[in-house]
């Protein structure tokens, strides 16, 4: 097995850097700002009212919070602690906010306002639900902080879409080697200013949170549903002075819909790191267009290998070949590519499924439910292997390529389509500004559809033909459907759902005609 790498862990440095820079700016909303010192009193008094409420060491602390300092304050104060914080959407319904809080069997659910009375404490699942306030409050002195490198940090649950959510377990280890790569890899310091885009139930989020913090930089936090109006980004980046920020390939697409685009050309910003979903070369050809001076990165990482696990800086030469890379691993991490037969892949250019191994690696799901069958140790003799489902290529010169889903690559009439490869294909024809391709039940066999965009209308039979003239008869979609724009979902991606059920259509069936190429993980 391989060793871990050698960092701080997350909370120690926000501690060093509260000591070395007390007054230094750390992080904001609209109604709160705070500097290093007083976001660490702030912790330590969170922290000590958590314990008064009964939650001890590896006891999960659910946060019921929006994008907010406070949020912020009670994930450092339960890690202060050594408690396991969860992060909850404030939009999910009850039904599944329960589902999760019951399933980490947490101690206290922290909200934003008080919901509780003398006669009824508020409850969700069976946890006692405390506005952060009342902890705020709580009598007694600031706690210490308690440090464990194996503990768990925090348990995030994924969205679920294919079942039950499962809660992923990071460990203080992995989440300080992910924070420190990706740091140093974007070339964070005190003087980066973030503004954080993504929700904080989303993990891709903590890839702009905590590594500013990490590094003493200053974080401005912005209510999500504001950011879903670009005007709102645009005016945070120029009247906050904003060096770096990190959002999903969709979000951009809609600050690339936005005539105030052109604004970021005379900003401050000058790093943008794209991840969560297969970035688009023609999009970020149109951000280098309109800010030629804003560094463009690529990350990623599933959840369950905690943020990120690769980054790489976008050129014009490094995608001359119409390719936008993942990039190289972080240090300790290690990549295998494993073939339909589940031998090892050694030579570049040829496409199997990646497993991902070392430091940034999951301590499982919660309750160890169904670990086992993605945490493989039957891959590479030693190595504990996360299978991620994802299929991959590495190019001569190391760094990998995503290709698609494994189970959203398919063979039609003998012939591999990604349903990413298709949808640029079809993006880039004359009058569409933006596509999709998505797979649909066509009665029992998978079809594919197509959902593009332009500011006027357009005859299919047009976009049918100049398909044709790029692509052979078997790759064609099955269907084309103009839309109004290409909606996101609750963590800023492509909601292919709502896609498909304002077409009329519904998700494929498990046992249509075409399967993928490789079985999904």
């Amino acid at each position: 097995m391989r060793a871990p790498v050698s960092t701080p862990d997350v909370l120690s440095s926000i501690i060093d850097q509260a000591r070395t820079g007390p007054d230094h700016p750390a992080v904001k909303d609209l109604e709160v700002e705070l500097s290093y010192a007083q976001l660490l009193e702030r912790v330590a008094h969170v922290g000590a009212g958590l314990t008064a409420r009964g939650v001890r060491e590896g006891d999960r602390v659910a946060l019921l919070l929006p994008n907010s300092v406070d949020f912020v304050v009670a994930a450092l104060a339960s890690m202060w602690i050594g408690a396991i914080f969860v992060p909850l959407a404030v939009t999910d319904p009850e039904i599944r906010l329960a589902t999760i809080v019951g399933d980490c069997a947490a101690t206290l659910v922290v909200t934003s306002h008080a919901r509780e009375d003398d006669a009824a404490p508020a409850s969700l699942a069976g946890a006692a639900m405390v506005a952060i306030s009342a902890l705020d409050a709580a009598p007694g002195p600031p706690s210490e902080p308690i440090y464990a490198a194996r503990r768990v940090a925090y348990a995030i649950y994924t969205s679920g879409t294919t079942g039950t959510p499962k809660g992923v377990q990071i460990s203080n280890v992995a989440f300080a080697a992910a924070v420190s790569a990706t740091a140093a890899a974007l070339g964070l310091d005190r003087d980066t200013r973030t503004l954080c885009v993504s929700p904080f139930y989303f993990d891709g989020s903590f890839g702009t949170l905590f590594p500013t913090l990490y590094c003493g930089g200053a974080v401005v936090i912005r209510p999500r549903d504001a950011l879903l109006f670009p005007r709102t980004f645009f005016h945070a980046v120029v009247d906050e002075a904003i060096t770096y920020t990190g959002f999903s390939p969709s979000y951009l697409r809609l600050l690339l819909s936005s005539p105030m685009m052109s604004s970021l050309g005379d900003s401050r910003l000058e790093l943008i790191a794209l991840g969560g979903e297969a970035s688009s070369l023609a999009d970020i050809r149109s951000l280098w267009e309109l800010a030629p001076n804003v560094r463009v990165f690529n990350r990623y990482g599933p959840t369950e290998t905690t943020i990120a696990v690769t980054h790489v800086h976008l050129t014009p030469e490094i995608t001359a070949d119409g390719r936008v890379p993942m990039g190289y691993p972080h240090p300790g991490v290690v990549f295998y590519l494993v073939a339909t037969d589940g031998t090892i892949i050694d030579g570049s250019h040829e496409v199997g499924e990646l497993y991902v191994g070392g430091a940034q690696l999951m301590d499982g799901y919660w309750g160890d439910a169904l670990s086992e069958n993605v945490l493989r140790t039957d891959v590479v003799a030693g190595e504990t292997l996360y299978r991620t489902g994802d299929l991959v290529f590495r190019d001569v010169s190391g760094s990998y390529v995503y290709v698609d889903r494994a189970d959203r690559v398919i063979k039609r009439s003998g012939v591999r389509i990604s349903l990413i490869e298709l949808s640029d294909v079809i993006g880039g024809l004359s009058d569409v500004s933006a596509a999709a391709c998505v797979t649909f039940d066509d009665e029992g066999e998978l079809g594919i559809v197509a959902f593009v965009v332009s500011d006027h209308a357009i005859a299919a039979h047009d976009l049918w033909r100049a398909a044709r003239e790029r692509l052979p008869d078997s790759m064609l979609p099955n269907r084309i459907e103009q839309v109004d724009s290409l909606p996101l979902n609750k963590s800023n991606k492509l909601d292919e759902q709502l896609l498909l059920s304002g077409a009329g259509l519904r998700a494929p069936r498990s046992d249509s005609a075409n399967v993928p190429l490789f079985p999904p993980a």
